[in-house]
């Protein structure tokens, strides 16, 4: 039959339909991976281009900014030079520090200068990066703040104006004095050179106050004779196109602004103030207010236009002729967008798609490894079901499923000795049972046959047989009970003293006739011994078991000895009742099985050196149906002690008083249903 078994099993496995791919664990595991791995593809793909773009505009950004330090002194150079031939050393030192390539030619692009040295071929684009012209500032590249106003002229570029050393120590030594004068009064302000050597007073902070700074600058420093020459001869040009454009003339300042006094209106200057009020105000009178505001408004922009002119005329031969500037050969200073070339866009979908095969390739054999000690599980346990004995499961690392498989061999080897308990109970309780029955048996059929008479000794010995039965039912059905939580105990406040002095008084005869000293220890006098909360009745039974047990397996001229203590707080507080002999004791290979059921140290049936093997069994079910504990301490060759640990009984309930009428009231005892 069991070699058919196997067989049958192979027929019931491969008549079982394999589970589909997409319900299988492998299957689960490949679609997670690929979605997973799919995301973090793209994830990954869209930062490096989000990064690379960002990179790039990064990039190109710190150029721009490289590029207008570059702009920015050229131009400073120019203005401040009247020509290009000496510009090598600055044009060079710039390229060094910009790591960048930098060229510069006149506008009909004969070279002026190239960082990359003369043997450079390489062509210069169609477009230059920028125009380099003092009289004419590119504001993308320098700000407005750089520029003196709207004439875009480089602030730097002040031609005739330029100070010679004697002035300007003349005006530093005026200017150091309004500041002392100021900073004595508390102004904090400083003395700071302008493009043409004239000093002038910066004041720290914005707010000043106004009196003490006209008390210290009163005395302001008129123009000196360099200043004043330029400024006569840049008011005769700016005249001059004035005059060309039908206008009054104009006194300017040092400051380039201007003065200028009207007196009567020209006919000229009234027709087109009137022709200008109609278009603006047709419904209402022009009023001479207003004529005479808007004459001056054209005024002031065609002063303006002269005066910027002016400069320009008056500055052409002072700064450096317009130059082209080429920087790293690129044709625009503005910033392009980032787009993927087609060779890129391939790049990057290969090495998607390699990334994708990888991780599925790595999936397919991670889930291979992972599903294989499953499988495996899977037979021990088809195996397990079927009856047939299963080899242990190897255990792979410290994992969920090395875990999984140490805890499945667990459970086998567990399995198998309950099994094995199973089948030597069912053999202990047939012969525990078969005994009394076969001696019952003969018995009676000798007295049918008149082989012996039913005298007192002869119906003694029938019922100490029928006792001994009943006693193996009645153990059998205390666990029975116990195994489903319908033990019924009625718990009470009882003298642990008193109870161990019950349970030797049983005992003391089947300890006198072995040979043994049974007694309980009691302590010194003083106060009652504790009191714990128990079934009395089921106490005495698990008391009376481990009597029993220590009675017979302790040798004659032995000691069995009974006492109760109090474990204290720090151990529970709790009631202990023990039990300790000078037997043989127990060898620590059986310590942990001395509580299960029909379990015997020795292997013999003889009742002279063993009982049933349910005594000890029901001791700790019985123990910890009342909320307690029971265990065991031995040493080969030197006894044994067994110690049952219950909760005390509650301050509140007398001693003499059952639980079920402390609890219960003058109604009657209540019996509590406990549940293991």
């Amino acid at each position: 039959m069991r070699r058919r078994e196997p067989e049958r099993r192979r027929r019931r496995e491969r008549g079982r339909p394999r589970l589909p791919l997409r319900r299988s664990l492998l299957g689960r595991l490949l679609i997670v991976s690929v979605l997973v791995a799919s995301c973090a593809v793209a994830a990954t793909a869209w930062l490096a281009v989000q990064t690379t773009s960002g990179a790039i505009r990064q990039e190109q950004g710190q150029d721009l900014s490289s590029d207008a330090k570059i702009y920015n002194t050229l131009l400073g150079y120019a203005a401040t030079h009247p020509r290009w031939e000496d510009v090598e050393d600055t044009a060079r030192e710039l390229a060094r520090t910009s790591q960048r390539r930098i060229v510069l030619t006149t506008e009909d692009r004969r070279p002026l200068f190239d960082s990359a040295g003369a043997s450079s071929v390489a062509p210069l684009p169609a477009q230059a990066s920028a125009v380099v012209d003092p009289l004419s500032v590119d504001t993308v590249l320098v700000p407005d703040a750089m520029t003196a106003g709207s004439d875009r002229i480089d602030p730097r570029a002040v031609g005739p104006f330029l100070l010679p050393a004697n002035e300007r120590t003349e005006l530093r030594a005026i200017t150091e004095k309004q500041v002392a004068c100021l900073n004595s009064v508390g102004v904090a302000a400083d003395v700071v050179d302008g493009p043409s050597g004239r000093p002038r007073i910066e004041f720290v902070r914005g707010d000043t106050d106004r009196d003490l700074e006209f008390k210290c600058v009163a005395q302001n420093s008129g123009a000196t004779l360099t200043e004043k020459k330029a400024l006569d001869e840049l008011n005769t040009l700016a005249d001059a196109c004035l005059k060309r454009q039908g206008h009054k003339g104009a006194t300017l300042n040092l400051d380039l602004s201007w003065d200028r006094g009207y007196g009567q209106i020209t006919a000229a200057e009234k027709q087109s103030a009137e022709k200008q009020s109609a278009e603006k105000y047709p419904s209402e009178k022009y009023p001479a207010e207003k004529k005479a505001a808007a004459v001056e408004r054209g005024d002031d922009r065609a002063i303006a236009s002269c005066v910027g002119s002016a400069r320009r005329e008056q500055l052409t031969d002072h700064v450096a002729a317009p130059a082209l500037l080429f920087i790293d050969g690129t044709g625009a200073v503005s910033v392009p967008g980032f787009d993927l070339s087609p060779s890129n866009t391939a790049r990057i979908v290969g090495v998607t798609a390699l990334v994708l095969a990888l991780t599925v390739g790595v999936s397919v054999i991670a889930g291979a490894r992972l599903v294989r000690p499953l499988h495996a599980l899977t037979g021990a346990a088809q195996r397990m079901r079927d009856g047939l004995d299963s080899a242990p499961v190897p255990v792979g690392p410290d994992n969920e499923i090395g875990r999984l498989a140490a805890a499945f061999n667990d459970m086998a080897v567990h399995r198998a000795r309950l099994e094995e308990q199973r089948k030597v109970m069912v053999s202990d309780v047939a012969h525990e049972l078969r005994t009394p029955l076969s001696n019952i048996r003969g018995w009676l059929e000798a007295a049918q046959d008149g082989l012996a008479d039913p005298d007192p000794a002869f119906v003694s010995s029938l019922l100490e047989e029928a006792v001994q039965l009943q006693h193996i039912i009645d153990d059998l059905q205390d666990l029975g009970a116990a195994d489903v939580g319908a033990l019924r105990l009625h718990p009470e406040p009882v003298y642990a003293d008193e109870l161990l002095g019950q349970v030797a008084a049983a005992y003391q005869g089947p300890a006198e006739t072995a040979g043994v000293t049974l007694s309980v220890a009691t302590p010194k006098p003083g106060p009652p011994g504790p009191t714990l909360y128990a079934d009395p009745v089921r106490l005495r039974q698990a008391v009376s078991n481990l009597v029993s047990n220590a009675v017979r397996h302790t040798p004659s001229g032995g000691r069995v000895t009974l006492r109760s203590y109090r474990t204290g707080p720090g151990h529970g507080d709790e009631v202990a009742l023990e039990v300790s002999d000078t037997g043989a004791g127990i060898p620590a290979d059986d310590i942990p099985h001395v509580f299960d059921r029909f379990w015997r140290a020795e292997k013999s049936r003889n009742r002279s050196t063993g009982g049933s093997g349910l005594g000890l069994a029901i001791v700790l079910k019985l123990a910890e149906a009342q909320g307690g504990t029971a265990s065991v301490v031995s040493t080969e060759g030197k006894g044994s002690v067994f110690t049952l640990r219950l909760p005390p009984a509650p301050a509140e309930a007398p001693a003499d008083a059952t639980a079920a009428e402390a609890a219960a009231g003058p109604d009657g005892p209540d019996p509590i249903n406990m549940t293991l």
